[in-house]
């Protein structure tokens, strides 16, 4: 039975993988359609390879995941990871419906803790908090200073310049911008799966907690990460490329490059799995206010803030809700 629950883990993680990837696609491309300087299908080529290849280079985010709670063993600690899975996917989905761009790595660290806390067992707080909660709160605050800053350097760089030429040499420089935040997440999101798959396999007692990421969970997760990319997320990116300010390419380029790089740090120095979708969409506020900050659309912007207060306690009240039921399902004592 052991073996059966571990396989339907590992399917349901992929599964909020690839829910991730069309749901997020719009992080790494949404700038760029909205400012033209990629078409919408080439965009979503781009974002798909560079997902794939950023899945590559790194697990300590992964590591980070599978450390966040303690299952134990056996059935009861695999329907524990479902639980938290299903949970993340349910609120993703939802999110993904209404056209927000709230956190699948928040709906799945909200998830796993929900269902951790419903069944009783152990949750590492001091990771959660250190890696999770305090990298939630700084890294949009970051992005949003650092997009302006970098915004407004680049105004006045290039004040001088003629504004056709400029939008046009900036349309191109996002080309290079797009593909970095595409590898960016795919390096931080698609790990987070690969934590989860650990986790199970680890709970299944298949691995031992010193073990390195097996390969075949390595590419299982960035071939679904790339494959719900490609699938897209159009709804979120109208509100990510639109909604919320009307961008041109410097502004597009100026979100997109902070944003890459608040995803590169996080990930190599503080080992965080922080949110794309977060960080993207504070720098594109950041590099948006250099205008006027009446030029963001704030009331649109509160509807994106409230979706991510709501996404920790909800992922986890759904996973909660999950985890009752499938141990009902599974008849566990």
């Amino acid at each position: 039975m052991d073996l059966a629950i571990i396989i339907a883990v590992v399917v349901v993680a992929l599964a909020f993988d690839y829910t991730n990837g069309f749901h997020d696609a719009a992080n790494a491309i949404a700038t760029s359609v909205s400012t033209r300087a990629l078409t919408p299908r080439v965009a979503l080529a781009l974002a798909a390879v560079m997902n794939f290849v950023g899945a590559f280079l790194g697990q300590k985010v992964a590591t980070t995941v599978s450390d966040t709670i303690d299952p134990g063993t056996g059935a009861h600690g695999l329907v524990i990871v479902m639980a938290g899975l299903l949970g993340a996917i349910t609120w993703n989905m939802i999110t993904w419906y209404f056209g927000l761009p709230s956190s699948s790595s928040h709906a799945l660290i909200g998830g796993l803790v929900g269902a951790a806390i419903a069944a009783g067992v152990t949750v590492s707080w001091d990771t959660v908090i250190q890696k999770v909660v305090i990298p939630m709160l700084l890294s949009p605050i970051v992005a949003f200073a650092a997009g302006f800053v970098v915004m407004i350097a680049i105004m006045w760089g290039f004040r001088k310049r003629n504004p056709h030429r400029l939008n046009r040499g900036f349309r191109l420089a996002q080309t290079a911008s797009a593909a970095g935040m595409a590898l960016g997440h795919g390096l931080q999101d698609a790990q987070k799966t690969m934590g989860v798959i650990f986790l199970a396999l680890l709970t299944g007692e298949y691995v031992s907690s010193g073990d390195p990421l097996p390969i075949w969970v390595i590419v299982a997760a960035a071939t679904a990460i790339s494959a719900g990319t490609w699938a897209g997320g159009w709804r979120i990116m109208r509100t990510l490329g639109r909604r919320i300010i009307e961008l041109d390419p410097p502004r597009g380029f100026a979100a997109e490059s902070v944003a890459a790089s608040v995803l590169y740090t996080t990930a190599y120095v503080f080992e965080a799995p922080i949110s794309t979708t977060h960080t993207i969409t504070s720098a594109v506020m950041g590099a948006g206010a250099t205008k006027r900050f009446s030029a963001v659309r704030w009331g649109v912007v509160r509807s994106i803030l409230t979706a991510w207060v709501l996404t920790f306690p909800m992922a986890g009240s759904a996973a909660a809700l999950v985890y009752f039921a499938c141990r009902f399902v599974f008849q566990l004592p």
